[in-house]
């Protein structure tokens, strides 16, 4: 096995709230992350999913330090993200970029896209001559499917699907070794999602980048990803390889959103039973004690309330976060019909 590319190990994220002058004014924590480790390997794709308000989107931005981490470590390319000085960050993102979920609010809408995708070359310093640095942009334009001509045009001139591919070629400016890709798809048409994903992996056999691939979407996920893990109210609950995951769900939380992705198959998906949770999330100021899921969970027992579980091995390569981890864990008597 190779070195990781980038190793998160116990990584936290805390924001503090005020509770208000109806609530007497004390500050509260939010945890919106809290204890999670993985590895992503050079030139892989890794899913991370979950419901809205899980903590995804906060993990990708304290990896790229984005947001400062409260505590645990992010290692990448040998160096702690978590500690590194302003200079240190700007080498660091040359080989570490982010494609955001909103293609409308991530462009500059005063800048050309030239300018826009330029922008990290003339940052990092490269290409100092602008004739070879645009010419470089109309060659990533006709990468990303962009007509290189349109190089002058301002983003309110393209489509929502354009302007993402605006985006990937931005993030790829400077060939990084890692993108963190956080719901990039999830604002556009489906139509459309599914060529920007094909976009994203021709450019990551072309030029080996590994992906952190965010989304809410099991089957979005399941186009992209080597590996995928769940994550629910901060925490993670199971991580494996996609096929595994899909095949064998080992943890109940996995099994109830993998009910809901639909399959090609009509007479697989008439004989199949979708699983309801019962509740809503807890709230991450106020989460539950033990197991974060077991208020929702249809197979909880008496410790789940008391003992939280670690996420161990159950299968080579198969992690699950769960006392009572087996294939299919809920069965069909504990299904609310």
């Amino acid at each position: 096995m190779a070195e990781p590319l980038l190793h998160v190990e116990h990584l936290s994220k805390e924001f503090d709230v005020d509770s208000g002058v109806f609530a007497g004014g004390h500050k509260k924590t939010v945890k919106a992350v809290d204890d999670i480790s993985f590895d992503i390997y050079p030139g892989e794709t890794f899913g991370l999913v979950g419901e809205s308000g899980c903590g995804k989107s906060t993990t990708g931005r304290c990896i790229m330090r984005l947001t400062h981490p409260t505590h645990g470590k992010v290692v990448f390319q040998g160096e702690d993200v978590a500690h590194m000085h302003k200079r240190e960050l700007k080498r660091m993102r040359h080989d570490m970029q982010f494609i955001f979920q909103d293609p409308y609010a991530s462009l500059n809408p005063r800048m050309t896209i030239g300018e826009i995708v330029s922008e990290p070359l003339v940052i990092h310093n490269e290409m100092p001559d602008k004739a070879q640095r645009m010419d470089y942009v109309r060659e990533l334009l006709d990468i990303v499917g962009l007509n290189p001509e349109h190089i002058n045009r301002y983003p309110h001139e393209f489509s929502g699907g354009q302007r993402q591919r605006i985006g990937i070629a931005r993030a790829f400016a400077l060939k990084p070794k890692l993108i963190i890709c956080d719901e990039p798809v999830s604002a556009l048409d489906v139509s459309i999602q599914a060529q920007v994903l094909n976009l994203l992996k021709e450019l990551q056999q072309e030029y080996g980048t590994a992906y952190l691939f965010i989304a809410h979407d099991l089957s979005v996920v399941q186009h992209i990803s080597d590996r995928v893990a769940v994550m629910y109210l901060g925490n993670l609950m199971e991580v494996s390889d996609w096929k595994t995951l899909y095949a064998e769900p080992h943890h109940p939380y996995t099994q109830s959103l993998l009910s809901a992705v639909p399959v090609p198959d009509p007479d697989v998906q008439r004989s199949r039973k979708r699983i309801i949770l019962k509740g809503d999330p807890p709230s991450p100021i106020d989460p539950p004690s033990g197991c974060r899921f077991h208020t929702r969970c249809p197979i909880a027992k008496e410790c789940c309330a008391k003992e939280r579980p670690e996420l161990r091995e159950v299968a080579p390569g198969h992690f699950c976060a769960c006392h009572f981890a087996e294939d299919h864990p809920i069965k069909e008597s504990s299904i609310e019909l």
